[in-house]
This record gives structure tokens, C-alpha cells and sequence, in this order.
């Protein structure tokens, strides 16, 4: 008689617990979309045992605007504009295979400043280079040879990139002996341009839909930077481009 009241009671309850699901599943997958992108310190970590000698700062910050665009992102550049040209400032990371690719020499622009970028914008004619998160786009060949186009992604503060033609390109400016002459890196009209000698390879392994993040200590931006502190509503859209 106990079983057939189990039973019994179990064979009552299924339709409601059939009736609940769809409510708890609303209220989970509403939990999931509310909650920050997931995996920064993670990101953090692997970009630190990566590239040690590079800013700390610069690269948890990298790691927060990237998860916050694009989790499953595969390749990320990080620009470390704090730095002065004559050092290593540039850093592209393979995540998915856990490799540093490439740490290299990266000019500024003219107007950003000389051997030390302090100054930057967004605004056309400036030659000044510009701070935030990138999406690449298709490489090209074009007056400064082989060329990688960006999209600015942040509104504001490098938005205008592809008006700007803000790309990444090879420069004979950019190398030691031009160091050795000057005191500095040559300087661009804005774009992050490298040695001619890694153009091909740097370019290939960035280009169509990875990242690029330019970080310099700029108060402005580090306060309202919409990929330094992702919303459950700005999120979604972020990873839609």
C-alpha cells in the first residue's frame, strides 16, 4: 500500500515539476546573463606567465576588455603605450595554444609625442595614435606595403580608426640601428607600425576578427570604458560585430 501511495504522489507531481522547469530554466539562463563575463583572472594569468616583462597593469586590463568583447577570442595584441619606443612594447599572444607569437618594437605618432607617448586622440589629421580596444579587419597592400586595417571599437576614443586608416604596417623607422641614431623609434601618422622584418608573419596571425588593445594610463579612459567594465545588457552586444 506504501508504494502504491509513492507511487501515486510521484505520478502527481510530475506535471507540476513538468510545469516548473521552464521557470527555473528562465530564471538560470537569466542568472547567466546577468552575471560579468567569466575567465578574466584566468586571461590575466596566462598573459602574465607569457610576457613577464610586460606592464602588469597593462595586461589585466587587456585581459578584462577582451573578455568582455570576445571570451573565445583566439589571438590578442597588447600595445603598452606607457613604455618608451626604444623598448619591447608589443606582445601578440596565440590563447588558444597558450604561445607568446611576437614581442616587438611598435612606433606612435607624431603627434603623440617623441621617444615617450602622452598625448593621444581620436581625431583625424592629428597623427596622434589612439588607446582602447581593436578589432582587426582584412589586411591589404597599400602605400606602406603590406597593412593590416583595425576598427576602433571604443566610441570617442578610437572609433574613427578606419577613417583614420589607423593601421598596422612595416616601417624601416622601426628598428634598432634607428635607435642607436636617434634616441628613439621613428614616428608614424598614428599607426602602430613594427619592423619590417615581422610584417608578413605579425600581420598574418592577427588578421580578420582577433584583437588589439593599446593601454596607456589615461584617467579618462580608464573611467569610462564601457569593455573595462562589461553590463549584462552592453555585453551581448559587444560580441556581435
Amino acid at each position: 500500500m506504501l508504494r502504491h501511495s509513492r507511487l501515486a504522489t510521484t505520478l502527481f507531481s510530475l506535471p507540476v515539476l513538468l510545469f516548473s522547469l521552464p521557470l527555473y530554466a528562465a530564471s538560470f539562463f537569466a542568472q547567466v546573463a546577468s552575471a560579468p563575463p567569466q575567465g578574466v583572472s584566468t586571461l590575466h594569468h596566462q598573459l602574465l606567465q607569457l610576457a613577464p616583462s610586460a606592464t602588469p597593469e597593462a595586461l589585466r586590463l587587456a585581459a578584462q576588455a577582451l573578455s568582455c568583447a570576445d571570451p573565445s577570442a583566439e589571438r590578442l595584441a597588447v600595445i603598452d603605450y606607457s613604455l618608451p619606443s626604444t623598448e619591447a612594447r608589443m606582445w601578440v599572444f596565440d590563447l588558444h595554444r597558450h604561445t607568446l607569437l611576437f614581442e616587438e618594437l611598435v612606433s606612435h605618432g607624431q603627434g603623440s609625442g617623441d621617444a615617450v607617448a602622452d598625448v593621444f586622440s581620436n581625431t583625424p589629421e592629428s597623427h596622434q595614435s589612439s588607446i582602447g580596444l581593436f578589432r582587426t579587419m582584412n589586411s591589404y597592400y597599400g602605400r606602406n606595403g603590406y597593412s593590416l586595417r583595425l576598427e576602433g571599437l571604443e566610441e570617442n576614443v578610437n572609433h574613427l580608426a578606419f577613417e583614420r586608416a589607423i593601421v598596422i604596417h612595416g616601417a624601416d623607422y622601426v628598428s634598432e640601428d634607428f635607435i642607436k641614431q636617434t634616441g628613439r623609434l621613428g614616428r608614424s601618422h598614428g599607426c602602430p607600425a613594427v619592423r619590417e622584418e615581422i610584417t608578413y608573419p605579425l600581420i598574418d596571425s592577427l588578421k580578420e576578427s582577433q584583437y588589439v588593445f593599446a593601454y596607456y594610463p589615461d584617467k579618462e579612459w580608464l573611467a569610462t570604458s564601457a569593455y573595462l567594465r562589461c553590463t549584462s545588457d552592453q555585453f551581448p552586444q559587444l560580441a556581435q560585430r
